[in-house]
């Protein structure tokens, strides 16, 4: 272990990554904590740990405490994973934007800013809808309000266009995906409070049985995330030999390996982010956010569900988008293999969508119970702390961790080869 970690520091590139990771990390954890001028720190407060369990904590939690602060980063990261999803959506419903996107490098560059554009337009509805909503009672009586709201709007566009920036940053010089490991940082840095806040509760009387339970759920949770993520399907591949001049090629058997959950954190991520902008939207209308679908929506029946549903949709368009099995049948053809017991061609394709659909349907199923049991059973054993953590952090922090750990393992066992070629 202690060897693994030193060997971090001894590769230059993957040592230089790792230190502009952390150095973007570092500033946007300091953006978090510098607050826009104009709104009552204490009644802001107090808003959010009335909502801290449906999604105005969320964001809150997702922001890395920077929208309770209404700091310079309070929008976070959602506007561009909201703009990312949209364009991923008309990409499948626009065949010119799918012909650009496969038009390589200079296709994915016009993609990348067409999402830029996007995430500025809904950083601006976004930051309205924080700034009439549930921001509005927290703004000091003598505050021009016409003032403070193009003020705010503006602070708040700008902050959430720096952390996107960002988190471009480190997906292209740093580790990891930059705008996964954003919604990392700002989930860790929050669990210290919840921590705390579970200590007062027992320290008030809360059974520290129902903590035990709680913790034992927690782990189970992780637990199953780690096999799930972990977990794949290998269908079997046999190469029939070629005589190609005088050499053999072929004649050898190797396996597709499937993964249950192809999308890993991303489909709960999209979903809950929705779920977010949806929110916000509302607030924009006036009195819709009072009523019981607004409260509903906050927190409650309607809230489970939509992120029930939501979680099902994206896990299943986040597979179709990444795994062709139509493509992958004809490689296979063309290279002379085959899957035993199926036909080449279209039995092969037909054969690779059952299975994948069967596993997507299995991921989904687990991505949604992941998602709301652990809130469930916060609620159960009333420890309040922990509910706005929930399974969707839990599933997004072990996620993130383990894809950080595949691209470190990567850039390792990279070295070790050059080493041989050396």
């Amino acid at each position: 272990m202690i060897s693994n970690i030193s060997a971090l520091f001894k590769i230059p590139d993957l040592r230089r990554r790792l230190t502009f990771t952390f150095l973007v990390l570092v500033v946007f954890r300091l953006g978090t904590h510098i607050p826009i001028t104009g709104v009552d720190p204490a009644m802001v407060r107090s808003l959010f740990e009335r909502g801290s369990a449906g999604l105005l904590g969320l964001a809150n939690l997702f922001s890395g405490g920077a929208l309770q602060n209404f700091s310079l980063f309070a929008l976070g990261i959602l506007p561009y994973i909201n703009a990312s999803i949209i364009i991923q959506l008309l990409m499948v419903v626009v065949p010119q934007l799918k012909e650009i996107a496969e038009e390589g490098e200079s296709g994915r560059k016009i993609i990348a800013q067409y999402t830029r554009y996007l995430t500025v337009i809904l950083a601006i509805v976004q930051a309205i809808g924080w700034i009439f909503g549930p921001l509005r009672e927290a703004v000091y009586p003598d505050i021009n309000f016409i003032f403070f709201f193009f003020s705010s709007t503006i602070f708040l566009v700008g902050g959430s266009l720096l952390v996107m920036w960002m988190g471009e940053l480190i997906t292209e010089n740093g580790i990891g995906n930059g705008a996964s490991l954003l919604i990392f940082v700002g989930i860790v840095s929050r669990l210290y409070h919840s921590i705390f806040q579970t200590y007062t509760q027992v320290q008030a009387g809360v059974s520290i049985l129902s903590v035990i339970v709680l913790c034992l759920v927690f782990l189970a949770v992780i637990v199953g995330i780690v096999y799930v993520q972990q977990a794949e399907r290998k269908i079997p591949v046999q190469y029939a030999k070629r005589v190609v001049g005088r050499k053999v090629y072929g004649g050898q058997s190797t396996y597709i390996p499937l993964k249950i959950n192809h999308g890993g954190v991303l489909p709960i991520i999209f979903a809950t982010t929705v779920l977010s902008f949806l929110f916000t939207v509302m607030n924009v209308i006036p009195g819709l956010a009072q009523t019981a679908i607004g409260a509903s929506l906050a927190g409650g029946i309607l809230y489970n569900f939509l992120l029930f549903i939501l979680i099902f949709f994206f896990t299943f368009f986040y597979t179709a988008i990444i795994f062709n099995p139509v493509e992958l049948a004809d490689n296979i053809k063309k290279y002379g293999g085959f899957i035993l017991g199926v036909r080449p061609g279209k039995s092969t394709s037909d054969y690779l969508e059952k299975i994948i659909t069967r596993l997507t349907l299995v991921g989904a199923s687990f991505l949604a119970l992941v998602a709301i049991v652990p809130m469930t059973t916060a609620n159960l054993t009333r420890i309040t702390a922990f509910v706005g953590l929930g399974g969707t952090s839990l599933l997004i922090m072990v996620g993130v961790a383990l894809d950080l750990m595949r691209q470190i393992e990567m850039h390792l066992v990279n070295r070790q080869y050059e080493g041989m070629m050396e």
